[in-house]
């Protein structure tokens, strides 16, 4: 059982290029497992977070409805935005400068084999992570996902998740607003979900910028104590 994870910067990235990057990654993890059980082996499967900051990009999920995207092809151009439809879980979402976007490619089996609970403790992450700027960050009932003001009019999403999983190897992750430029989001019904707003945590604090660094330090310290795990820079 390896619970080391291999922490990859990759600064800004286009989305295709990460999507294939991780789709790489999460192939070897499977391979390695594969191996394992056809030749009754033991080879360790590693742990990667990967921290990337995407330019502007919306991409669907497997289940999502395309009607959610609210630009054509043509003003996806005059946006400088791009479009893919992808094989995580979920529907549409947004991905551009001021997010931190986090894919962990992990093998459950070296921490517990509950996809619900790896979704809790991705949300955890966030949770403690905002708690430590003073604000009070939930989960939604039935919504994957880090929520302010769940329950009242203002509720709003500030961490967007979406997973995919096979034979317990995850990839895909979650989006986190930092000094994200909210507008993009009007071109969508951000998750499919009509009713509820979207920020960033520049706007919940008042200032014009928040210190990405900083943030993703605390990230990646909450998510250490959570998957019990020890994280290394590559």
């Amino acid at each position: 059982m390896n619970k080391a994870i291999k922490v990859l910067e990759l600064g800004q990235r286009d989305y295709k290029d990460t999507w294939d990057f991780q789709e790489e990654l999460f192939q070897k993890v499977l391979n390695i497992k594969v191996q394992n059980r056809r030749e009754s082996t033991d080879l360790p499967t590693e742990n990667h977070l990967i921290f990337v900051e995407h330019p502007h990009v919306y991409t669907l999920g497997k289940s999502g409805d395309l009607a959610n995207l609210l630009l054509d092809e043509k003003q996806l151009a005059e946006k400088g935005a791009t479009f893919y439809k992808i094989n995580r879980g979920g529907d549409i979402t947004y991905h551009g400068p001021g997010q931190i976007v986090g894919y962990p490619i992990l093998d459950l089996e070296n921490f517990f084999t509950d996809i619900h609970k790896y979704l809790r403790f991705l949300e955890e992450m966030v949770i403690l992570t905002l708690d430590e700027y003073g604000l009070k960050a939930e989960r939604s009932e039935g919504e994957t996902g880090v929520w302010l003001d769940v329950g009242t009019p203002f509720a709003r999403k500030i961490c967007a998740m979406g997973v995919r999983a096979s034979r317990w190897v995850t990839m895909h992750g979650f989006a986190l607003n930092v000094n994200a430029d909210l507008g993009y989001f009007d071109n969508i019904v951000p998750c499919g979900i009509k009713d509820k707003a979207v920020t960033s945590l520049n706007v919940e604090l008042g200032k014009k910028e928040i210190p990405v660094e900083e943030v993703k330090q605390k990230l990646k310290y909450h998510f250490s104590e959570l998957f019990e795990a020890k994280l290394t820079e590559s």
